[in-house]
C-alpha cells in the first residue's frame, strides 16, 4: 500500500478524532478534507464511517470506570439500570430514522453548498442556546434526566443525519434547550455517542463488506489509531474546557468556516460555467 493513502488515512483519522466530540460536525470536516486530498471514492465512504470507532473506544477510555460500575450493577442498581435504559431510548431513533432515509441523505446532502450552510445554521443556533444559558439548568446531570428528556435528546440526534449538523452540537446544543446543564449535555452526548457510532460502523462494514479485502486493513487501522488519539486529547481537553467557558467561539468558527466554503463553492461554479 502506497504511503501517500497511509498518510492520507492518517489525516482523516486525526480530523475525525478532533471533531467528532466537539460542535463542529465531523462528518463535514471530513467531506470537506476528502475533497481536498482525493480521498473521495465508495470506499473512503465506508472509511469514514469506520474510524469513528476509534473515537468511541477513546471516550470509552476516559469513561471506563462509569462504563464499568453500570455494567457491574446493572442487575441490582437502579441508577445503573436508568442510565442504561436512558442511553438505549435516545438511540432508538437514529436506528429507526437512519435505516428509512440515510440512503437518501447520502445521496443528495453530502454535497460542499449543503454542508456549509449547515454548519452556518449550526453556529447562529448555538449562538441563541448560550444566551438562553444563562437561566438555571433543569438537570444538574446524567443521572438526573428522565427516560422523557433521553428521547427528547435522541430525537435531537436525528438532526446530525444532514451533514455539517454534528452529531455532538444536535446533542449537546439540544441538550442544553432541553434544560440539561452544559456538562450534563456534553456527558450523556458521549455516551450516546457509544452505540450510535459503533452501530453505524458495524452497520456500514457489514453493508460495503464487497468494496474491502484484507489489503484494506493498514489503511483502516492507521486511520483508527490516529482517530484514537486525537479524540483522546480532544475529550480530555473538553470537559476541562467546558468547566469555565461556553459553545459561542464553536458557534463563530462554524459561521465563519461555512461562509468560506461557500465562496469557494461559489467560486468553482463560476470557474465551471466559463
Amino acid at each position: 500500500m502506497e504511503i501517500l493513502l497511509l498518510v492520507k488515512a492518517a489525516v482523516m483519522g486525526i480530523v475525525e478524532g478532533l471533531t467528532e466530540f466537539l460542535p463542529i460536525s465531523s462528518t463535514g470536516h471530513l467531506i470537506l478534507t476528502g475533497s481536498l486530498l482525493g480521498f473521495t471514492d465508495e470506499k473512503s465512504k465506508v472509511f469514514d464511517i469506520a474510524i469513528q470507532t476509534g473515537a468511541i473506544f477513546a471516550v470509552m477510555w476516559v469513561y471506563w470506570q462509569r462504563l464499568r460500575e453500570t455494567a457491574a450493577g446493572l442487575g441490582h442498581s437502579a441508577k445503573a439500570q436508568r442510565f442504561t435504559l436512558n442511553v438505549a431510548i435516545a438511540f432508538v431513533p437514529a436506528v429507526v430514522l437512519g435505516l428509512l432515509f440515510g440512503k437518501a441523505i447520502k445521496a443528495h446532502l453530502f454535497t460542499p453548498v449543503v454542508v456549509a450552510s449547515t454548519f452556518i445554521l449550526g453556529g447562529l443556533v448555538i449562538l441563541w442556546a448560550e444566551r438562553r444559558a444563562s437561566t438555571a439548568a433543569r438537570i444538574a446531570g446524567v443521572d438526573d434526566m428522565s427516560p422523557l428528556d433521553a428521547l427528547k435528546v435522541g430525537l435531537v440526534q436525528c438532526l446530525a443525519m444532514v451533514p455539517g449538523t454534528s452529531r455532538s452540537g444536535a446533542t449537546i446544543i439540544g441538550g442544553m434547550l432541553l434544560g440539561l446543564s452544559r456538562r450534563a449535555a456534553t456527558e450523556f452526548s458521549f455516551y450516546l455517542a457509544m452505540p450510535t457510532l459503533i452501530g453505524a460502523g458495524v452497520y456500514s462494514l457489514y453493508k460495503e463488506r464487497a468494496l474491502l479485502s484484507v489489503a484494506d486493513l493498514p489503511l483502516f487501522s492507521v486511520g483508527l489509531v490516529f482517530s484514537f488519539i486525537a479524540a483522546w486529547l480532544c475529550v480530555r481537553w473538553l470537559l476541562r474546557y467546558i468547566s469555565t467557558h461556553d459553545f459561542v467561539p464553536f458557534a463563530w468558527y462554524r459561521i465563519a468556516f461555512g461562509i468560506v466554503v461557500l465562496l469557494t463553492a461559489w467560486r468553482g461554479w463560476v470557474v465551471w460555467a466559463d
